[in-house]
């Protein structure tokens, strides 16, 4: 299968990675000093499943040059979505599948304002993996659970092209699951790493933000809005998701934060918009107040802006 992958960071790059070993013809899409060390060096994997070298590595910062596809992977930063979602004509064909695999809820809609909306499909995945170096990645998910990809149909249906990548990903030794319900997976991806905004503006980590009753009741509420707001959406999220949620966290360990939340506090462009800003224009579009989500939105956004600025200025 020729498959392009856009963000070859740790998601993009293992998954990508073992695509390539297993044959499929992949090529990733990046920028910079990572692109670069691809294309001299090929990519490697480090991973607690075993250790892989893609050499040569097909690699591009230019969608232009690959042609048309048939799986596109997308697995950037959900701010950079709507970027690049200009330039996908170049390799989305009348049969391309496109899969995001971005941390919010609002990536299928920005893509369907510039591809078909049958080209796509529905995704996300859990995985521990980072860039270690330029051309490296680091995998360091212990268990069989650590690393999946769960995919589906935005209407669920069991239709043949699902059945297709589910051999594709079995065949490159990918765990995989084909959702029931899609739409309700994602966002109960979501609702969880919402919190990440909680943890930017107290600039804490989720020990201190759990064990405080000032902020576990903001957990609390965070959650229950987002959970609100899923049902005027139509989301079938189960009633106790807070709950399970809450439950969640008190096994992360107590000194773990998140991406967004270093993000905020070492001055870099957030997924802020894409988090908690997601529940805010959505809350608004449905008329629910969310009163602790707004706070943190509100609070983040000024320091977001400035980041931008501050990236776009270099």
């Amino acid at each position: 299968m020729k498959i392009a992958v856009i963000g070859a960071g740790g998601v993009g790059g293992y998954f990508g990675g073992r695509l390539a070993q297993a044959g499929n013809d992949v090529t990733f899409v990046d920028a910079g000093p990572h692109l670069l060390a691809m294309q001299q060096n090929g990519l490697k994997v480090k991973s607690v499943h075993g250790d892989f070298h893609i050499n040569p590595a097909q690699a591009t910062d230019n969608l232009a040059t690959i042609g048309k596809v048939d799986l596109v992977i997308i697995s950037l930063k959900t701010h950079q979505i709507k970027n690049i979602a200009k330039q996908l004509h170049h390799i989305v064909g009348d049969e391309t599948i496109v899969v995001p695999f971005g941390n919010g809820v609002m990536a299928v809609e920005e893509l369907k304002e510039h591809i078909a909306p049958y080209n796509l499909i529905g995704g996300l995945c859990k995985i521990m993996s980072r860039i270690e170096t330029p051309g490296v990645i680091n995998h360091s998910g212990a268990h069989k659970g650590d690393t999946t990809i769960i995919f589906g149909e935005l209407d669920n249906a069991k239709t043949p092209r699902i059945a297709e990548l589910k051999t594709l990903f079995d065949n490159a030794g990918i765990v995989n699951i084909i959702a029931d319900d899609i739409i309700a997976e994602i966002w109960r991806k979501f609702i969880g790493i919402c919190i990440s905004g909680l943890l930017g503006v107290t600039r804490t980590n989720f020990g201190e933000l759990r064990e405080l009753p000032e902020t576990r009741a903001m957990m609390v509420d965070l959650l229950a809005e987002i959970y609100a707001v899923s049902k005027k959406v139509g989301v079938n999220l189960e009633d106790d998701i807070v709950e399970k949620n809450m439950a969640a966290f008190e096994h992360f360990p107590a000194d773990s934060t998140s991406s967004l939340a270093i993000d905020v506090i070492e001055g870099r462009p957030s997924e802020i918009e894409y988090q908690n800003g997601s529940v805010v224009h959505l809350a608004k579009r449905y008329d629910i107040d969310v009163p602790v989500n707004r706070f943190v939105y509100s609070c983040i956004l000024p320091m977001d802006l400035k980041a931008k600025r501050a990236q776009a200025a270099k």
